[in-house]
């Protein structure tokens, strides 16, 4: 039986027990075996965490001098739908953006702070991002490729959200569960999310149980054959 009720107790459970190796460790055991983010994508301070829904964004570098001799309107606008998309975030959802090539950064300060009035629980880009020292002053959990101050504004724009996208072959939906911590980022799918995280909250358990055991004494074989953890 499942030990939450909504999103925001299911949220509190993730951040206070669980951990990306323990949720991936799951998944694998269900045979969901693709589902971290490339490991280029880390957190821009060592102790971030971030945990809540997708809100997908897909990004495609454009040539900023030749909009005006295309046919979609769109891309005559500055950075596209970025700042709509930016506008959409919700409590606890995390701002997710792929489809561009790593030439500029996809997120930086002021972005930050307008996800943190929409009280979303962070960013996560598959690419750079910029106003690194604002950014870290306002407290605000960014996952990237790391610093880079390239603008997005002449090289990129945002063409849709809430649509699905892809990250090297992980495909993230809106609505997908994002945990991001200091080895990484993972998706768990909505559709398997309960099964995720009730074998994620036992896993976790019993490692505080083994560890405590081989603090104690035990020996690895010993602790792997009473308690199948290790």
């Amino acid at each position: 039986m499942k030990e939450w009720s909504d999103d925001k107790s299911l949220l509190a459970l993730i951040k206070n027990e669980l951990y990306t190796a323990v949720i991936g460790d799951i998944m694998d055991k269900m045979g969901y075996t693709h589902q971290f983010l490339p490991p280029r994508i880390r957190p821009l301070r060592d102790d971030m965490f971030i945990a809540g829904r997708a809100m997908t964004v897909l990004e495609a570098d454009v040539l900023d001098n030749l909009t005006d001799a295309g046919n979609n309107p769109l891309l005559k606008r500055s950075f596209g739908l970025m700042l709509e998309a930016l506008d959409d975030l919700r409590e606890d959802e995390v701002y997710i953006c792929s489809g561009s090539s790593p030439a500029y950064a996809l997120w930086g300060e002021l972005m930050s702070a307008r996800a943190m009035q929409c009280k979303a629980a962070g960013a996560v880009v598959n690419g750079y991002s910029r106003d690194t020292k604002g950014i870290l002053e306002l407290d605000f959990a960014c996952f990237s490729y790391g610093p880079y101050a390239q603008d997005q504004a002449p090289r990129g724009k945002v063409i849709d959200y809430r649509v699905p996208i892809d990250m090297e072959g992980v495909r993230i939906n809106n609505g997908d569960m994002i945990i991001g911590d200091i080895d990484g980022v993972c998706v768990v799918p909505r559709e398997i999310e309960e099964e995720v995280f009730e074998r994620a909250l036992e896993k976790a358990r019993g490692e505080r149980v083994v560890l405590k055991k081989i603090k104690e004494g035990m020996k690895a074989r010993e602790a792997f054959d009473k308690y199948g953890i290790m």
